[in-house]
């Protein structure tokens, strides 16, 4: 049976608006779903309901005197947890930061609570937030909503999850070669990744990247688009972004109609040759034979990001040691372990970068741009590329990544991630959208990427080829049996938290 929880979030704010629900209903039905399924999923690890609640009497309060409120107002929105909440634990997935509870809020959260959103909690993430399987030492594993003992993905993986189970109709997440993208695409939500510099994040540590995108995820193209208008906004802490750039946010909350018929799509299952197991080769090739039926062209893309992974590894050498070197030496090995307190995706990396020149390091600033300009022209001849969301099928979470595809060894934790990643280096927006199921009965996402500063397009045309997919069983958003998840303990929570422990190196 239907709950307020599982209601949109465009559909809830009307029902806000004209009083048929209160935002205390609204935030009740939310955290009883929250008490149900968390228990086999391990989504929202961070809660303080009281401050929620009384969040949420105080927006019912100030409609009830017709007092002006955000666009937000009475929605509960979940937190991915490496975005500092004042007054919040904000753990960053890492045991070192237990106990840490910020004075102020990241400007994304600000932005959000200025909405006057209710803030319900923090979602789970790999620790520091680097990695695609939600797996840490501190809170343990996110499970899969459509089968907790698989990866729900990462690293927004709380969030996803959170937002498939009905937690929350809106969260945030960040991306850096693919952190929206993947858990939306293994959960059956959806998630933007925009032009960088959309969403101001005022912790850059590099004047100029693709990488460190911050962002929104919800359950349709709509309520996305609703919470990006928010985010995206120009504030005091936007000036902290040498990124950041003006632009229109209000504009994303009405989308620009877009009609599937006419669009020229193009489609590439492997982006010009990066490792995609055939198992995704085969539903994507399904889906575009559905996607012909809709769409007014689809034609195999001319594209070639083959060595977008080369070039990936060697900027985030060059990122993880400008975010690094000031703070790595805290970590004490013999009090933490032998990566000393990191996430050990972070001390390969890093220590990967003491060991990377600056040649090596120009040569791929240089072949990034190339690979810009190449992806970039594909849009003269197509109003969007459409290729699969991850290179497989959700795995085992046991695993933090998996050790080969189809026989194939997977060289490092990024390698298994090219088709998001590779994305990242060119640094196009691209939408995550949901697809149907695969073939074990997993969510099966969609990248659908567009010019660059085309976002608000971009999400146009993700809306009516999501509202094409409805109409067909096979491509409709999945939604998880939740009566199933209730009935469930997993082991995400226990087992969860030994996974680093006995993990192969990475590397």
């Amino acid at each position: 049976m239907s709950e307020p929880c599982d209601l949109d979030a465009t559909h809830a704010r009307a029902l806000l608006k004209s009083g048929e629900i209160s935002a205390r209903e609204l935030l009740e039905s939310c955290l009883q779903r929250a008490d149900a399924t968390d228990g086999a999923v391990n989504a929202l690890v961070v809660r303080d309901d009281d401050a929620a609640k009384s969040t949420a009497q105080a927006i019912d309060d100030a409609r009830a005197r017709d007092e002006p409120l955000g666009p937000l107002a009475g929605l509960p929105v979940a937190i991915k947890d490496i975005q500092a909440t004042a007054g919040l634990i904000t753990t960053y997935g890492a045991v070192p930061f237990a106990s840490n509870v910020p004075t102020a809020d990241d400007g994304i959260v600000a932005r959000v609570r200025a909405a006057d959103a209710v803030i319900i909690g923090k979602t789970n993430t790999p620790e520091l937030s680097i990695g695609a399987n939600t797996v840490n030492r501190l809170f343990g594993a996110t499970g899969n909503p459509f089968d907790p003992s698989l990866t729900c993905g990462g690293s927004s993986g709380g969030s996803a999850v959170a937002l498939s189970c009905g937690m929350a109709p809106l969260a945030t997440g960040s991306d850096h070669g693919g952190s929206l993208r993947i858990p939306a695409s293994y959960c059956g939500v959806v998630a933007h990744r925009s032009t960088p510099g959309t969403v101001a994040h005022d912790e850059r540590t590099i004047g100029r990247t693709n990488y460190s995108v911050s962002g929104p995820m919800a359950r349709t193209v709509a309520d996305a688009a609703l919470l990006l208008s928010v985010v995206a906004g120009r504030d005091r802490d936007a000036r902290r972004d040498p990124m950041a750039f003006p632009l229109d946010a209000a504009a994303f909350a009405e989308l620009p109609a877009a009609d599937a018929a006419s669009l020229r799509v193009g489609v590439s299952a492997d982006l010009g040759g990066l490792l995609v197991s055939e198992a995704v080769r085969t539903v994507f090739a399904d889906r575009v034979e559905r996607l012909a039926g809709i769409v007014g062209s689809i034609d195999e893309a001319d594209i070639d990001l083959s060595d977008a992974l080369d070039v990936d590894w060697q900027l985030r050498s060059d990122i993880f040691a400008t975010n690094y070197h000031r703070s790595i030496h805290k970590f004490d090995p013999d009090a933490a372990g032998p990566d000393g307190g990191f996430n050990p995706n972070i001390r390969a990396t890093y220590d990967e970068a003491l060991n990377t020149t600056v040649l090596d390091i120009a040569k791929a600033r240089r072949r990034q741009v190339e690979l810009y300009r190449a992806t970039d022209a594909l849009f003269d001849t197509v109003d969007v590329l459409i290729c699969p969301g991850v290179s497989v099928p959700p795995f085992d979470w046991h695993q933090l990544y998996p050790a080969e595809i189809d026989g194939q060894p997977v060289r490092n934790y990024m390698a298994w991630l090219g088709l998001s990643a590779a994305l990242t280096v060119v640094g196009h927006p691209t939408m995550a959208l949901p697809c149907g199921l695969d073939g074990q009965g997993t969510p099966f996402g969609l990248q659908i990427v567009g010019p660059s500063y085309s976002d608000r397009r971009l999400l146009g045309i993700a809306a009516a080829l999501e509202a094409a997919f409805a109409d067909d069983p096979v491509t409709a958003r999945p939604v998880p049996d939740v009566e199933l998840l209730s009935a469930l303990e997993t082991a995400c929570r226990t087992e969860g938290r030994l996974v680093h422990a006995s993990a192969p190196p990475q590397g």
